[in-house]
């Protein structure tokens, strides 16, 4: 959906530019109008239904919200002075093609600062993960807890980064990619983490990215810190040690060799199975469950209903068991990020990831040093009510716990494959992670530079940053002039920011300007300026809708309305 929008030509496709975001009025406006005339599925009140889940009470009263209250504009102005953003280009592998990737760039103040790539969990933006800046670049004891040189990446066809080409070989492209980012960066050497479940990504994709940077660059990529991996049971064939190792303590479910009784209690509590010849192994839970394998029908309808994408986004939530509820503003950033830009691509990369796996092959002859963090479950699952959504009257989905399992992984498994270097079995499920317990990926990550830094000193030869602040950004297009763009401040707490839409690259589409989505806040639409910028908004609270049983044309508050541009510019 986003128009075809040129960066500044100085320095070429491989340059490191500073970005910023700006969406077309028009397109904001086409937004609310599709919303004003949402048509939502008639739902009997009793008696509730046993097999499905019913939304209409939740969904209803966020688009009010989204039409009397929310202001895009806020959260654009949040990301673009709030975050340390860059695009460059990079060759895909095997092709001629260069992809353009979006990035977060914080550098630590701190001298022993060392550099980190996080990996967004897939489908989310890197633009949601501004408040794990300061947590990561900027510690409250440097001394004892290792600041890191923080990159966060829009994947392929997330966000503001293009597309992969089609046919493409997704996981190993990626890792490329991300790999040769790092490089351009001038960190020769680097770790990298999750920052949600690998078990429960659609696909894998969040662990199948970091296990195939730890496996096949490990020259550059030193170490690895996976979050719940779908790793299954050592086997005879492949790690005759490890699978005696795990047979003698699994029949007597004594905490030897490696083992503990924690392993063997969160496997039952996980309803973990022996495996037999017939019975597949890992078991897939949360968003993984939904195998998407032909990703345009469903990208047809979620790229023309801003409401279906919202109820989209709900249920992804739902399916990875979060215990905290986002306010409205935040539930709708998250919908905005992958609106504003079109969900398509990403459910291709999605879907491919589905139809064609890939056999990471080893480079070399020893194992990738990673830590682990595995969840064991043994929290009572707990929804609790956010306040803005107590005020609208939603009420917690308890049902949710059936669908939101994490899948147990033995710490001492990896060994047939890693070298293991650090291990936390944490409390509770793994839920939304970056969210709700973000200490967890720090320490998790933190235990295994220090590690590595005692035996490795490669890390500390971190060169000086390449990439400069965002100050005096130009892009332009075809009916923008140059601007300059203003510089940003330190990164917002708990910053919830959505992504822009440009071109992404394959396949090409082209738009008419009634939704065009630019890239500089002083692009406009031919003939047109900008509009003004929003009034402040309202206070985030949800209005119960006045009629449950139908819901009527939705028809704007003048501090919603976008403002037409006042002037026409040739």
């Amino acid at each position: 959906m986003a128009a075809e929008v040129e960066e500044a030509p100085a320095g070429g496709a491989e340059e490191i530019k500073p970005y910023k975001i700006h969406v077309s009025s028009k397109y904001l406006d086409l937004t609310k109008q599709k919303l004003e005339v949402t048509r939502l599925p008639h739902e009997l009140s009793e008696p509730k239904s046993k097999d499905w889940w019913e939304p209409k009470s939740r969904v209803e009263p966020i688009i009010d919200f989204w039409l009397e209250q929310y202001q895009w504009r806020t959260q654009e102005d949040l990301l673009n002075t709030g975050l340390p953003q860059f695009r460059t280009g990079l060759l895909i592998p095997f092709s001629e093609a260069t992809v353009r990737i979006h990035f977060v760039h914080a550098r630590s103040s701190h001298s022993n600062a060392i550099p980190l790539l996080l990996i967004p969990p897939f489908p989310f933006s890197n633009l949601s993960f501004g408040h794990l800046i300061k947590l990561f670049t900027d510690p409250d004891d440097a001394s004892n807890n290792q600041p890191f040189h923080l990159v966060i990446p829009s994947l392929p066809g997330v966000g503001f980064s293009d597309a992969l080409p089609n046919n493409t070989p997704v996981i190993s492209s990626t890792a490329e990619l991300l790999n040769t980012l790092m490089g351009r960066l001038s960190y020769s050497h680097y770790l990298v983490t999750n920052a949600g479940s690998g078990a429960a990504s659609p696909a894998e994709i969040d662990f199948k990215l970091i296990n195939y940077l730890a496996t096949c660059y490990s020259s550059s990529c030193l170490g690895a810190h996976f979050i719940s991996p779908p790793l299954a049971q050592p086997k005879l064939r492949e790690a005759p040690v490890e699978w005696a190792k795990w047979s003698i303590a699994s029949l007597f479910h004594a905490p030897i060799l490696g083992y503990r009784s924690e392993d063997f209690s969160a496997l039952k509590r996980n309803d973990y199975v022996r495996p037999s010849k017939k019975t597949p192994t890992p078991t897939q839970f949360g968003m993984n469950r939904l195998g998407l394998r032909e990703p345009n029908t469903l990208a047809y309808a979620l790229c023309d209903s801003p409401t279906g994408l919202l109820v989209f986004v709900l249920k992804m939530l739902r399916l990875l068991g979060h215990k905290r509820e986002f306010t409205p503003t935040e539930t709708i950033n998250l919908t905005q990020l992958a609106w504003l830009p079109g969900p398509e691509s990403a459910m291709r990369f999605w879907a491919h990831c589905v139809r064609h796996p890939e056999v990471v092959e080893k480079k070399t002859t020893s194992k990738p040093r990673v830590g682990i963090t595995v969840f064991l479950g043994d929290e009572p699952g707990t929804n609790e009510v956010g306040e803005g959504e107590a005020e609208a009257g939603v009420e917690a989905d308890n049902s949710a716990e059936d669908e939101a399992k994490d899948c147990y992984t033995c710490p001492s498994w990896a060994n047939a494959k890693y070298n293991v270097i650090y291990i936390n079995r944490a409390s509770g499920k793994s839920g939304l992670l970056a969210w709700e317990r973000p200490e967890i990926i720090a320490a998790g990550i933190r235990g295994v530079a220090d590690s590595i830094l005692r035996r490795d000193s490669r890390l500390r030869q971190s060169l000086a940053p390449t990439t400069a602040p965002l100050e005096q950004v130009v892009v332009h297009s075809d009916t923008a002039g140059d601007q300059p763009a203003s510089p940003p401040t330190n990164p917002a707490p708990a910053l919830l920011a959505p992504p822009s839409a440009e071109e992404r690259g394959q396949p090409h589409r082209q738009i008419s300007d009634e939704t065009a989505v630019g890239s500089s806040p002083t692009e406009t639409v031919a003939g047109k300026t900008p509009s003004p910028g929003p009034k402040a908004p309202s206070p985030a609270h949800l209005a119960p809708p006045a009629d449950k049983g139908m819901h009527p044309r939705r028809e704007a508050s003048d501090d919603t309305a976008v403002e037409q541009p006042s002037n026409e510019r040739a």
